[in-house]
């Protein structure tokens, strides 16, 4: 027998002992003027329990519920779990060009939504978050927490879009680093695309590391202007504004590292779709063996006694007499 929360027991009990104490030295007012002989004339008889007996029945009560919420369980030794499921890291493109507005409200907010939906359709999955433009890093570590997952994706807004390149071979290496002892090494980017000479490099990264790239990509063929820090159009040096358009080449080189891609719409069927997609080439393998203390646990037995006890005294206490 052991206890899991013993903190509890150590820290309560001292208080406990000095209560007892307290209760059990100090007389009634009446005891304190009047001598208990004479006292016991003038008192009315009643059918309710002895003080004494009382104290005690609260004391155990008191006892039994401090020893409750030190969690008494039977130790039988250690259980290897298989966890099911899969590890992917996601990405999420924070350019310049995720500023532009030919999705509502602009390309930034919508792949975000979009993430936000691939987490609830891969709810016991252990899921990782990046940001990338021209230099990645981190936003959330693998968790299966999905809600947490939710509220740092949330937290990326425009102040975080990157006006400069996007560096998809800084990304490469970060994610290879990340998915280094993954099992498969998924990599799903939320971006708008990239030109075929700005993926060249990241393609081999993805080839050397054995990482299987998805992609959603967010925007349209037609484009639309590049916004910038200031909320206008950004003019390029000719005078002309400057327009970014949806580019496909990264979906292609998904399709060639072992993946697949969509072009993200207003429904959840494009997600749903790359989701069934992933799962069902993978088939839910497994993340690991996780070793677990598999215990019986006692506490509400404590709990039960605890409760009677207290129930006990507080229906024997004196009631007033109708004269």
């Amino acid at each position: 027998m052991s206890f899991v929360n013993p903190q509890f027991f150590l820290v309560m009990i001292v208080p406990f002992i000095i209560l007892m104490f307290l209760i059990s030295t100090n007389k009634e007012r009446l005891s304190r003027i009047f001598d208990e002989k004479v006292l016991k004339r003038l008192s009315a008889t009643d059918e309710s329990m002895p003080l004494v007996v009382r104290n005690v029945l609260m004391f155990l009560a008191i006892f039994m519920m401090i020893v409750a919420m030190s969690r008494p369980v039977m130790e039988k030794g250690d259980k290897i779990v298989e966890v099911q499921g899969l590890t992917l890291l996601t990405a999420l493109d924070i350019s310049g060009s995720m500023r532009s507005t030919d999705v509502y409200p602009n390309r930034l907010e919508f792949a975000k939504k979009k993430m936000s939906t691939l987490f609830d359709a891969m709810p016991s999955d252990d899921i990782g978050v990046m940001a990338f433009a021209y230099s990645p890093f981190v936003l959330a570590p693998f968790s299966s927490d999905k809600e947490t997952l939710k509220m740092m994706v949330e937290g990326v807004d425009d102040s975080y879009i990157n006006m400069g390149s996007t560096d998809f071979s800084a990304l490469g290496d970060l994610a290879s680093s990340l998915l280094e002892e993954k099992k498969p090494k998924i990599l799903l980017l939320f971006s708008d695309g990239g030109d075929e000479e700005a993926i060249a490099g990241f393609a081999e990264i993805l080839k050397a590391n054995e990482i299987d790239l998805y992609v959603v990509l967010v925007g349209t063929e037609k484009g639309a202007p590049v916004i910038g820090e200031e909320g206008k159009p950004f003019t390029q040096k000719d005078g002309t504004i400057a327009i970014t358009q949806r580019n496909d080449a990264l979906g292609e080189i998904a399709k060639e590292n072992g993946g697949a891609f969509v072009i993200a719409g207003s429904g959840k069927e494009d997600i749903e779709q790359l989701v069934s997609v992933i799962r069902s080439k993978y088939k839910n393998q497994q993340q690991g063996e996780v070793t677990v203390k598999e215990r019986v646990e006692y506490f509400y037995y404590p709990l039960w006694l605890g409760l009677l006890f207290l129930l006990i005294a507080f229906s024997s206490l004196p009631r007033r007499r109708e004269v």
